[in-house]
């Protein structure tokens, strides 16, 4: 009897230990591809600012400073602490809705072509992958809605003209605001794999 316990005592953890080695290994893609899509945001962001000149660039960060991303609508931690405190179908869940708000107005970031075209089909990429770690942690289903549950709001007119150069402005704000969900993805989900670790630090 004891020696029948045994064995399915190691066949359960064989089983648990490969589970957690997948989604190691689908939280290792899905944070490398998040990561490049932050370096392109962050790319795109600078060379359009470097394309202004010094008193467009204060203008329009006074502005951005006093307005807030279409995504904002997404319930999100407040800060690193509510992050950590976040369940890991929460973190997933949120980033899957951040990313997915970004299919549609990715096509529009201004910047190189050869930059920009890659951004849709990672987006796409990520998205699935979010997708499928969402599904392989469904034990907290109960607890956190399914993401077809989810509410976001489109972007559709979200930007509005507060005079001045509406376009100037707009490019400015796509390309703050991509930068800016780009790396609340990114953390999100180096927060969640670090949680498959329980001797790691996960401190932000």
């Amino acid at each position: 009897m004891n020696s029948v316990v045994l064995l399915l005592s190691v066949v359960c953890l064989g089983v648990s230990s490969q589970q957690i080695t997948d989604s190691q290994r689908l939280f290792s893609i899905a944070v490398n591809r998040v990561t490049h899509l932050h370096l392109l945001a962050q790319r795109l962001f600078s060379d359009f600012e470097s394309s202004l000149q010094t008193e467009e660039q204060r203008q329009l960060n006074k502005i951005f400073l006093q307005d807030f991303c279409n995504s904002d609508y997404i319930i999100s931690p407040i800060d690193k602490h509510e992050t950590q405190r976040s369940s890991v179908l929460k973190l997933l869940s949120i980033s899957y809705g951040l990313v997915e708000s970004w299919e549609f107005p990715s096509r529009s970031l201004s910047g190189g072509s050869s930059l920009r075209n890659q951004i849709s089909p990672r987006l796409s990429e990520l998205k699935t992958g979010i997708l499928l770690l969402i599904r392989a942690n469904q034990d907290e289903a109960e607890n956190y809605p399914d993401t077809d549950t989810l509410q976001h709001a489109p972007y559709g007119n979200y930007y509005q003209s507060l005079g001045g150069n509406e376009s100037l402005r707009q490019t400015y704000e796509l390309l703050a605001c991509f930068k800016k969900d780009m790396h609340k993805v990114e953390t999100y989900l180096t927060v969640a794999k670090c949680r498959l670790s329980p001797e790691a630090n996960c401190t932000l």
